[in-house]
Order: C-alpha cells, then structure tokens, then sequence
C-alpha cells in the first residue's frame, strides 16, 4: 500500500510538472484573453474599416439563370484583387445582388455585387490584434483545427487541476488547509452567480 501511494505521489507530481509546462503558452493565453473578453471596450479604437468598390466581369452575375453564376471565380477574384482573407460564411443571390460574407478570427468582409451592372462593394472591418485573439478564445471564425486545440487545452487543464489535487492529499500539512481552501473558492464563485448574475 506504501508502495502504491508513493508511485502514485510521484507520478501526479510528474505529470502536474510536465503537463503545466506543457500547456503554459496556451493556457497563459486563455487566461489573458478572458480578461480582455471581459473588457472589450479597452480595445474599440483598434477597429478599422474600410471600403472598395470595383467591377467584376458582367457575364458572370448578369445571366438570369442564377444556379450558372460561378461562385468559385467570384470569390476566388475577390479574394486575389483585395487580399481578402476569411472563410465564406454565406454567398447569397437574388434578382439583384449577390452577397458575399467572408469571416475570420478578427475579420469580416462583406462584399456586394449589383447584378445589373456587376459593380461591387466590399466593406472590410478588422479588430485589431486583440479582436483576433479574442475570437480565438471564444473559437469564432477560427476553423475546426483551431476547436480541437480548444478542446486540448481543456483537458490539459482538468488533467492539471487533478493531479494538482492528488498531489495535495500527500502533503499532509497542508492537505486540511487546502481543501478548505478549494471549497472556499467554490462558494464563493458560487455566491457571486447566485447574487450577482441576473
């Protein structure tokens, strides 16, 4: 049983070792992301936007029939004229126009064609840096690779917060004073949502 306890202590205390450091440049970022989340408005005159406008080749958005226009040259026209960046959130037509969103961690562009003259406005906004690394805390308009190491991080912080508490229940004169203390940090975590959030 001493045994057991003792490569159990030490196999907690390696993994909370190793795994903290692992993790530290992500989980340091998460952690200051969370403030500025909290605090958007420190960052609003880093926002810019700007507008273009230009013409694209007619035949491709005055043919009445709509299912002919060619999405893949428009966006790909787009995106090497105007350096625009981002995921295609949504390529709209109607009778009229075309609409084209284009977002990313910090970015959006949205772009829209007249169908009856094939002149076009794009209406680029970026939030500096600060808006892209706060749409990286939150996964939005950062692609799936981005939400698995979301998903990582997570669970490198489970698996660091427990052995951090296994580590604690060998210290054996501090084991009574840390748990008071953990279940303190609860209540009043707990306290402050049961009276303060609406």
């Amino acid at each position: 049983m001493n045994r057991l306890k003792r490569n159990t202590s030490n196999w907690s205390r390696w993994l909370h070792i190793y795994l903290s450091m692992f993790s530290f440049i992500i989980l340091l970022f998460f952690a200051v992301t969370g403030i500025t989340l909290n605090h958007t408005e420190w960052f609003a005159d880093q926002q810019s936007t700007k507008n273009i406008k230009g013409i694209i080749k007619a035949n491709w958005v005055t043919i009445k029939d709509t299912a002919k226009i060619p999405k893949l040259d428009i966006v790909e026209y787009l995106r090497n004229t105007h350096a625009i960046k981002g995921a295609v959130g949504e390529f709209s037509i109607d009778d009229y126009q075309c609409a084209i969103s284009f977002n990313g961690a910090g970015y959006t562009a949205d772009v829209f064609i007249n169908r009856g003259d094939a002149s076009y406005e794009v209406i680029e906004t970026r939030t500096g840096i600060w808006g892209v690394m706060n749409d990286l805390h939150k996964g939005r308009d950062a692609g799936k690779t981005w939400g698995w190491l979301i998903d990582a991080s997570a669970v490198l912080m489970v698996l660091v917060s427990m052995t951090g508490l296994i580590m604690l229940f060998f210290l054996k004169k501090k084991r009574v004073s840390g748990i008071l203390i953990m279940v303190l940090g609860g209540l009043i975590s707990y306290l402050v949502y049961r009276i303060f959030v609406p």
